[in-house]
Parts: structure tokens; C-alpha cells; sequence
């Protein structure tokens, strides 16, 4: 029987953990370990008991997704995971049996091991086949896009039909849950819609200046330095008009999708005087080596690719007529989950 592709979703809080140590894993900690319960029927009964502030129509469907990830996944499969905390999509293959982790820190008790086989930057897949691991659901089948998934590590994909059947006869998720997730969901689309549109439309220079335009549109001056020579600033800008005065921002752009690793922010780190910081924009995301630095340079800030997405989406209406025409964006509203 060909081996199965699954889709797995973890918060961002958990980082870059699931990667480093090998595993994906689910919640539901009150649950206890997850061969306890002989089927789907026993575990709803316990999610019951244990979450008894659950919608009814919420338990058949999270019984479902316990009873999967400690029952129908089969070493062999593959598991492609969307990290929040760096935009990756990371394609792994299970190994070992289910086992339960007594207090796991990120609350993701239920751990299955993986093998990483690759780790890709979201702007290099479909936005359809984004938009099927955009499910709302912690775990499901990925059936649509699999074969476009699993290509990037040389895999010819195959679903099964027990894992299709399985999928198929899922119970549709309560209509607060699947509310919340249109609403997440509008915004991931939004987010891949902004990145890749600049990484078709632009080249690293134009970029830049596309950079300094969104911080003039932020109330700062700024200008684009020469092409060569920079020494790690692309953009130099501050708050009065002739830069005299502190504090005066030197901003490293990279029009790249994957990771910056620290050695690139520490160039930028080498050119900061007195009164000056220094701002590192990149459309992917930073190592972690690059996050804890942040963290201890006060003069220091970095944002990511969905940090820049919101800054763009809080100055839109700001933008020159010739970049709204390059992300044509129309405001709409959307339900807000933190209400």
C-alpha cells in the first residue's frame, strides 16, 4: 500500500522545536495518553469530561483528529508541516509509533517523530496548494496538492484511499471555529498574495526603493544608497528632512523568501554609529541565532516577511498609484477572531 500524505498544523509559539528535535505533535494534554481509549466513541465521551466547555459539534471532529494521529498514521507516511514562526513549508516522513510526552512544554503532549527531508519557502508552491494546507483542521489529508508537495524531494505522491475515505467522513467543524479559520485564513492567503507578487514584479533594487517608499509613507525621509559600496545599508532615513538629527535608521533589505541567517545581520550591526540603528527587512524569515541577538541589541530591529505584509497593509492607502498597481489590494472586512 502506498504511504499516506498528511497535514499538520502547530502554534508559533512551539518555533523552531518541532524542527530541531524531530517531531510534530497535537494538544488536548488533559487527554493523557492516547492509547487509553479503544476508539473514536471513547474518546469523545473523554473530551466530554475533560473540555467540558466544548461545543458538541466540536467533539466528533477533535476525537477524529486524536484517533488519526494515534491510530491511522503509519510509519512511512509523509507529513507536511507549515511553520507560522518562519513561513516554511517542511516535508518529513514519520517514523516510530505514537508515543505521549508527560508536560511537554508548548502543551503538544501527542508527538509523533519525523525525518525532515526538506524545508521550503512558502512563495514556491501554488497559492492552491497553500490554500489546501491553510486548513483550519490540526491534522487532515492532503490530497489535492500532494504530488506538488512531495516533488520537492524527488517523491511521486500517492494518497490512499483509507486515508481518503477517512478524510471524506470527517464531521464539518462547528460554525465559530470555521468562521475564525475563513477569517486566518483571508489573511495567510493575503500575506503570499503581497510576498509574491513582490518577488515577481521587483528585482533587489527596486525593492529598496520600495522599502524607503513604504517608511516615507511612515512619516521618515528617506533615500536608496548607491548600488555598490553600501556596506551592508541599502536605505538610509530619519525623521528631519536633511538627517542630521538622531535617530537615523540604516535599513538592510533582502528580497529573499528564506532564512537570514546571523551573519548577514551582523554586517549590518558593524556599520551603526552613534545615533544610529539599524533595521533588517527581509520577505522570509530570520534564524534564531538572528531573533536572540534582537532581543539583546536595543538598536536593533528585524522584521519578517508577515511583519512588512502588516506595515504595507497599514500604509496601503499612503502608496504611490504605481505600487498599488503592482499589489492591486481592495479593502475588505473580515470577522476578528481576538473579539
Amino acid at each position: 500500500m502506498s504511504n499516506a500524505v498528511w497535514g499538520l498544523h502547530m502554534g508559533e509559539h512551539v518555533s523552531s522545536a518541532p524542527i530541531d528535535e524531530g517531531y510534530v505533535g497535537i494538544g488536548w494534554q488533559a487527554m493523557g495518553d492516547l492509547m487509553q481509549y479503544p476508539d473514536r466513541d471513547a474518546l469523545k465521551r473523554a473530551l466530554a469530561v475533560h473540555y467540558p466547555d466544548k461545543k458538541p459539534g466540536a467533539l466528533p471532529v477533535d476525537a477524529g483528529t486524536l484517533y488519526r494521529f494515534s491510530r491511522e498514521i503509519r510509519e512511512g507516511d509523509y507529513v507536511i508541516y507549515p511553520s507560522k514562526h518562519d513561513r516554511m513549508v517542511n516535508v518529513g516522513r514519520f517514523v516510530g509509533q505514537y508515543h505521549f510526552k508527560l508536560n511537554d512544554a508548548d502543551g503538544y503532549p501527542n508527538h509523533r517523530k519525523v525525518e525532515w527531508l526538506g524545508h521550503f519557502p512558502r512563495s514556491t508552491f501554488t497559492q492552491s496548494a497553500l490554500n489546501e494546507i491553510g486548513s483550519f483542521i490540526t491534522l487532515f489529508s492532503v490530497r489535492e496538492h500532494a504530488s506538488e508537495f512531495l516533488e520537492r524531494i524527488g517523491i511521486a505522491a500517492t494518497v490512499t484511499p483509507a486515508v481518503m475515505a477517512s478524510a471524506e467522513a470527517e464531521t464539518p467543524v462547528d460554525d465559530d471555529s470555521a468562521t475564525v479559520a475563513v477569517s486566518r485564513q483571508a489573511e495567510i492567503t493575503t500575506e503570499d498574495f503581497v510576498i509574491r507578487q513582490i518577488m515577481s514584479r521587483m528585482n533587489g533594487y527596486e525593492f529598496e526603493e520600495f522599502v524607503a517608499h513604504v517608511l516615507e509613507c511612515m512619516g521618515y525621509t528617506a533615500r536608496v544608497t548607491q548600488r555598490s559600496g553600501d556596506g551592508g545599508v541599502d536605505v538610509i532615513a530619519h525623521k528631519d528632512k536633511l538627517g542630521f538629527e538622531p535617530p537615523i535608521l540604516k535599513v538592510q533589505c533582502k528580497r529573499k523568501t528564506d532564512q537570514t541567517p546571523r551573519t548577514d545581520v551582523d554586517q549590518l550591526l558593524g556599520t551603526l554609529g552613534e545615533g544610529e540603528y539599524g533595521l533588517f527587512i527581509t520577505l522570509g524569515s530570520f534564524s534564531r541565532q538572528s531573533v536572540e541577538l534582537e532581543r539583546n541589541r536595543p538598536k536593533l530591529r528585524l522584521i519578517d516577511g508577515e511583519q512588512f505584509v502588516e506595515l504595507l497593509l497599514e500604509n496601503y492607502a499612503r502608496l504611490s498609484p504605481r505600487y498599488r498597481s503592482i499589489i492591486p489590494l481592495k479593502q475588505i472586512y473580515v470577522p476578528d477572531p481576538q473579539t
